[in-house]
């Protein structure tokens, strides 16, 4: 069952084609900046995968309806263009390399795979806002989450690596890319995570400012005559590390001997929000990280782990150095810790293959 995975971000469009063993038989990074794909560059990394049985689109926002991958049409794809202003970074360029793939194989099966449905399942007292009734119905207004397929990926691996059942541990994973989230995973479930109605919500983010005062943004429209359309392009795009250091690029903030206030402001988040997730769980197994900057900015997981030794997180510095799926804790310690590569092509492939074997 050849697949190909399509994943569409704010700034590429990625391509993997992967074989039944999941085994990469081809990949393709095309640049996106801005939204626009170079179309010979797409035709041509699709016709180079030859006879497939499925595409598999990552679809940032599922809403309320969506708690599993399912098949696209032109119903579903409606409802997601209706979504598009809870993931405006996202929704669009997903939407828009499903038309350009559908056009291009017209008759392949097309299935779409959300980053919110991992979430789906979240306790109410992790999923509901405190805010008026009438609100959250109306508009069904609830804590979603996202990088679901990461974050589902990295806890199936990290059982692998500490060889027990997933449904045993407590793990918090650590989706930390130029977008970031946590999610408290129990038993293979979600039951808490850090991003929320939006994938503005936690922790402090590339572009994005993770959470803030609601307060400061009504004073704001207030008082500083800010445009909700402007509140929304700084939140989203001019905020976050590029607000802090005056870059969205963890390897040049890493780089800068200036930049300490910055990188105490994204870790003093991120160390608070782990424990956040463990309260979530009454305890922790292990911790885990993924992601960009998850995976390769070893003195990012250093500063966190320094803050986390009440929970049991101990990094040992030699292991925290080297690459590759491992675990990085040190020897005995009650709380272990891993880096897993960001695979959200696997959990994808995994998920488009469930819905065809069913029917």
């Amino acid at each position: 069952m050849p697949i190909l995975v399509v994943n569409a971000g704010s700034s590429s469009l990625k391509l993997r084609l992967l074989d039944d063993g999941d085994r990469t038989l081809a990949e393709h990074e095309l640049d996106g900046t801005g939204g626009r794909v170079d179309k010979k560059a797409l035709e041509s990394a699709v016709r180079e995968a030859g006879r497939l049985d499925a595409v598999g689109h990552r679809v940032v926002h599922g809403g309320p309806l969506f708690a599993a991958a399912v098949r696209l049409n032109p119903e579903v794809l409606a409802y997601l263009k209706s979504l598009t202003d809870l993931a405006p970074l996202h929704q669009p360029p997903s939407l828009e390399a499903i038309a350009d793939v559908g056009r291009l194989l017209p008759k392949v099966p097309a299935i779409a795979c959300f980053d919110t449905a991992f979430h789906h399942g979240l306790p109410a007292a992790a999923a509901t806002y405190a805010i008026p009734r009438e609100w959250r119905e109306r508009w069904s207004i609830r804590r979603y989450g996202f990088h679901g397929l990461s974050h589902a990926y990295a806890s199936r691996r990290a059982a692998e690596i500490l060889g027990r059942p997933l449904e045993s541990l407590r793990l918090v994973t650590c989706h930390l890319g130029s977008g970031a989230s946590l999610a408290a995973v129990k038993g293979g479930l979600s039951v808490d995570t850090t991003m929320g109605f939006t994938p503005l919500e936690g922790l402090v983010m590339g572009t994005r400012s993770g959470t803030v005062d609601p307060g400061l943004l009504l004073w704001l429209i207030r008082r500083g005559k800010v445009s909700p359309a402007r509140l929304n392009d700084a939140l989203e795009t001019r905020s976050g590390l590029q607000a802090l250091a005056g870059t969205a690029d963890m390897r040049e903030v890493l780089a800068r001997p200036d930049a300490a206030p910055a990188i105490a402001v994204y870790l003093h988040r991120l160390r608070a929000l782990v424990a956040a997730m463990a309260a979530a769980m009454d305890g922790l197994d292990a911790l885990v990280f993924t992601g960009g900057i998850g995976e390769h900015a070893a003195p990012i997981r250093a500063g966190a782990a320094a803050g986390l030794g009440f929970l049991g997180v101990a990094i040992d510095r030699r292991r925290n150095e080297g690459r590759g799926d491992r675990e990085i804790g040190r020897r005995g310690a009650a709380v272990r810790t891993l880096v897993v590569e960001a695979r959200e092509d696997l959990e994808i492939a995994r998920q488009v293959r469930r819905l065809l074997r069913a029917r």
